[in-house]
Parts: C-alpha cells; sequence; structure tokens
C-alpha cells in the first residue's frame, strides 16, 4: 500500500539531505564528535568551530548577530525560557503581560502558569481574519507591562502579524520587551530580527528542513558591545549547571543538532522566494479545487499569509468523521500537532469567531518543499470524496 499524500508540513518537515549529510559528520569517530565545550584538545576545538559556524548561519538567516543566538530544544524552550526569564528578571518592574488568544500553547501555557503566581495576562483578540493590529497592543499596555509576546506566522491559519509595528509601540513604551514566537517563519517570510526591532524571537529547526529537537532564542544586543557586551534584554535562566550559552542555557551543546539547525536555516533562507511563488500557486491550486464544494470557508486572511498554509472549514460534516474518511490516503491535521490529543475544536477558530462545529470540522493543509501538482490534485479528489459523502449521510 503506498504511502498518504504528505500534506503537514506546518507539523514537521523531512531533514533536508544535505542537512542530514553535515550532520552525520558530528557523530561518528572520523567526524567531529567531541565536547564543543573541552578547551582543552582539538576535538572541542573543531566541535566548537562548528558550532560557532553554525550560530552565525542561523544569525545571518534571520538579520541577526551571531552572540545573540542561544541554542535550546527547540522553540517550546526558547519560548519558556524568553517569557519566564523576562517576567522574573524584571519582576520588581512590572507584573503585567500582553498576548494574544491565537498564540501557540508554547506561548499560553506559560501566561497561564504566570497567573497562577500572581502576573496579570491581557489576552489580545485578532479581528476575523486572524491580524492583531498594533493599536490593540499600544491599547492594552499598562505603566507595569514588561512583556509583549506576538507570534510572527500562526501556526494554523499562517496569518503574518505586522511585527515591525507592534515592536515600534513597544520600543515608545519604553518598559515593555517584544518576544516573537517565529517558528512558522524560516523559509516562509522574510525575517529580520535587528530591522523588526524585536527583543526576543524563538525557532525551530524542524520546521524549516532540519532535525527535531532543537532550536534558538534570539536575545537583543543592540545598543549593546557588538563584541559581546551586555544585552539589550536580560533573562533569568531556567536551566543551570555549566554556564554554557552565556549561562543562560545550561548543558552540552549538541554538536550535530545546531549544525543541521545552522546549515537548515541557511538553505530555506535562499530558497525562501522561488519556494514562495511555487508553493502560492499550490496552495491557490488547492483552495480553487476545494471552493467548488460549495459550503467552504477560508480562515484567515489570503493577502497577509505563507503561501505554505491553508486552513480550510467545510460546512455539514462533523470533524473526526472528516479526518477518519481522508485518513490512510492524505496526511492532513486539524490544526496545531502540539493539541491535536486534545479533542477539542481549534481555539484559534474560536477566536476568529468561528462556531465550535465550523472549528471542529476543518483541515489543515501544510504544504512543502516536496509538494507536487499531483499531490494537491489528490488532496482535492480525496476530500471532495470524503466531503460529499459525509454530506450526503448527513442529509446536509
Amino acid at each position: 500500500m503506498s504511502r498518504p499524500v504528505y500534506l503537514d508540513y506546518a507539523s514537521t518537515t523531512p531533514v533536508d539531505p544535505r542537512v542530514a549529510a553535515a550532520m552525520l559528520q558530528c557523530l561518528t569517530v572520523e567526524g567531529e564528535f567531541g565536547n564543543p565545550a573541552s578547551a582543552s584538545h582539538d576535538y572541542g576545538h573543531a566541535a566548537a568551530a562548528l558550532v560557532e559556524n553554525a550560530r552565525a548561519q542561523v544569525a545571518a538567516s534571520v538579520g541577526a548577530q551571531p552572540q545573540e543566538v542561544v541554542w535550546t530544544s527547540g522553540a517550546t524552550e526558547a519560548n519558556n525560557l524568553a517569557i519566564f526569564g523576562a517576567a522574573e528578571y524584571y519582576r520588581e518592574s512590572g507584573r503585567h503581560i500582553v498576548t494574544s488568544r491565537t498564540e501557540h500553547k508554547a506561548v499560553l501555557d506559560p501566561c497561564r502558569e504566570l497567573e497562577r503566581r500572581g502576573w496579570r495576562v491581557t489576552y489580545l483578540t485578532p479581528d476575523g481574519d486572524g491580524v492583531i493590529d498594533a493599536a490593540q497592543v499600544a491599547a492594552a499596555l499598562r505603566p507595569d507591562t514588561v512583556l509583549v509576546s506576538i507570534m510572527h506566522v500562526n501556526n494554523e491559519i499562517g496569518v503574518i502579524q505586522d511585527i515591525a509595528a507592534i515592536a515600534s509601540i513597544c520600543a515608545n513604551h519604553g518598559g515593555a520587551r517584544l518576544h516573537v514566537d517565529a517558528a512558522q517563519s524560516v523559509g516562509k517570510c522574510a525575517v529580520d530580527f535587528a530591522g523588526f526591532g524585536v527583543d526576543l524571537m524563538s525557532f525551530s529547526a524542524h520546521k524549516a528542513y532540519g532535525p527535531k529537537g532543537v532550536g534558538a532564542l534570539l536575545v537583543s544586543r543592540r545598543g549593546g558591545d557588538a563584541g559581546g557586551g551586555a544585552p539589550r534584554v536580560h533573562l533569568r535562566a531556567l536551566l543551570f549547571g555549566g554556564g554554557q550559552e552565556r549561562a543562560l542555557r545550561a548543558g552540552t551543546v549538541p554538536t550535530h543538532q545546531v549544525v543541521g539547525m545552522g546549515l537548515a536555516f541557511e538553505l530555506a533562507a535562499a530558497a525562501r522566494e522561488s519556494e514562495a511563488a511555487s508553493l502560492g500557486a499550490l496552495r491557490e491550486r488547492l483552495w480553487q479545487g476545494l471552493e467548488l464544494l460549495g459550503g467552504v470557508l477560508r480562515n484567515g486572511t489570503a493577502t497577509h499569509s505563507v503561501p505554505q498554509l491553508l486552513n480550510v472549514s467545510f460546512e455539514g460534516v462533523e470533524g473526526e468523521s472528516l479526518l477518519a474518511a481522508v485518513h490512510g490516503r492524505l496526511a492532513v491535521s486539524a490544526g496545531s500537532a502540539c493539541t491535536s490529543a486534545l479533542q477539542e475544536p481549534s481555539y484559534v477558530l474560536r477566536a476568529l469567531g468561528r462556531g465550535e462545529v465550523l472549528s471542529e470540522s476543518t483541515l489543515r493543509f501544510g504544504l512543502g518543499r516536496n509538494t507536487s501538482e499531483q499531490d494537491i490534485d489528490t488532496a482535492i479528489t480525496v476530500v471532495t470524496q470524503a466531503v460529499s459523502r459525509l454530506r450526503r449521510i448527513s442529509g446536509a
């Protein structure tokens, strides 16, 4: 039996073969397997050089300085370090945070934990297209606001927020540092850490054809010493036990993982424009095919979104039945992979004003580097057959 057509690239991507080959060179006795923190021999020096090269690759791909890159185990850890780290460091200045209702759980759950500890959190609601206006952020800021956390690209609907405008609002406030979850951004849209004026930004390698289990948090040093002096924003560390990563993230740096992330980000940034054109055409082909069913709603603005994502709700069908009907032929999801086990309507779609039934009767299509026209046509056929049959059964 052939494998299902994979249209869940928003969840994870396969590792690029070039990335896998580079990683392999750091795992065997013939390669650079040393501990990059070992300063007493050449094996450690060689590994450290690879780590720093990867740091420079990540920085160059997102408009940052190498010394602003702090390695983590992924975007979830990076988000936690940014939110808890900033909240704890600046707690004497204020205990108010601003975020949005459509953030990833890796932002929302830390914010809710801080609420349990006594912080106040303002949750902004986007408009019907999924957009957070900078004026909403400005209206939510208070004298005791110490952190704003707004996602760059939404992981369910692909909407791109105007991060530069939000950063300007935060800068004018003075005490509100801006954190951005950019896990879905690299290779999909332009990312400019310095140009945006962001203080903290989180990334994950496995969204950009790199390995799972590695990510990074950018900690701004704009205005500080470019040679490695005091950062622009300060954090309390969450992990202790070795002082690695400027004492912000203890633990042995996994050379093969960060080498994979560095190369993956370099390749993704270089291919962004060409892939955006081809994937945008495939996304519109998919949408036009599905739209013919009628009773089909596109979630999120089409004009300010990445070309890799299409989120569609289908009237007259039940959500679990729809997923079951396409299972085995299509690998798609109803929303974020991190919430798929919860069996509840998408909170992102509910925030956009979709009702519970429509929020459940939704498919998220994530297109990627290996998606073909044949894959799109197969998806149109499979979904059309499934929705038509389920509507006949329900009498819709």
